[in-house]
């Protein structure tokens, strides 16, 4: 099975913990020795926020903003490429294509953020579609996808599954309202809309929670299920162990 891991930069990289990032190699190590084809899109986090508020009091503009975030990104990722410990691409990948090629060299491709004005939500998203990903983990610090923004709103329902088509309904209104916490942008819902890819949001904070998700489909978050697609075979037949 092809999956594409999107980690949040506030799940891998709260603060600079080696062991939780150690946590997550070996979290994705476990994946690729199952026999999955591993993406994983690494996130800016905290850190890059702080970047980016900091730059923009001195005066940089949003290009320049975005540009800021995508090193932080790419920092992040080479966190990961050290703990995985020549497993994966040798540094992030600028692109989808550098990232396809890791992937077909039968590495676990690691990348952040690629272009100004693109979240590495949405990055996941068209790497997965540019590779024909089996599977999209959105491993977050929210525990799914929600009726409301679960910060606000305390009635606010999860979602067990849901369609592409819904995924998108639910974010743009989030995407329209200051301060909102959607749990994926809407340039993300959408390209998994017109990709049809399977996808699950979930929480992160316990990387084993992304092994069980990919490898058995067992988690507490949101299944985004494309219409009348199949449960993947692989779950069916992959071990409990």
């Amino acid at each position: 099975m092809r999956v594409v891991v999107s980690i949040g930069g506030s799940v891998l990289a709260p603060d600079l913990d080696p062991d939780r990032v150690t946590a997550y190699a070996e979290a994705i190590e476990r994946l690729a020795t199952d026999g999955c084809e591993v993406g994983v899109v690494v996130g800016g986090g905290g850190v890059a926020r702080e970047y980016i508020e900091t730059a923009r009091d001195l005066g940089a503009n949003e290009v320049e903003l975005d540009q800021l975030g995508i090193g932080t990104t790419r920092l992040n990722a080479r966190q990961l490429i050290a703990a995985l410990d020549g497993s994966a691409n040798l540094s992030p990948a600028t692109g989808y294509d550098e990232a396809a090629a890791a992937l077909r060299r039968g590495e676990v491709a690691v990348m952040g953020g690629v272009t100004p004005g693109q979240t590495t939500d949405a990055v996941a998203a068209a790497f997965a579609e540019s590779v024909d990903a089996d599977l999209l983990v959105y491993a977050t610090s929210a525990d799914g996808v929600y009726d409301a923004d679960p910060n606000v709103d305390s009635d606010a329902t999860q979602f067990e599954s849901m369609s592409p088509a819904e995924l998108v309904d639910i974010v743009l209104p989030m995407s329209r309202d200051a301060g909102a916490s959607a749990p994926v942008d809407l340039l993300a819902a959408k390209l998994i809309d017109r990709a049809g890819i399977r996808s699950i949001v979930l929480d992160g904070t316990d990387p084993s929670a992304v092994v069980d998700a990919v490898l058995r489909g067992q988690h507490t978050g949101t299944d985004v299920v494309p219409t009348g697609s199949d449960e993947p075979t692989y779950w069916t037949g992959a071990s409990d162990a």
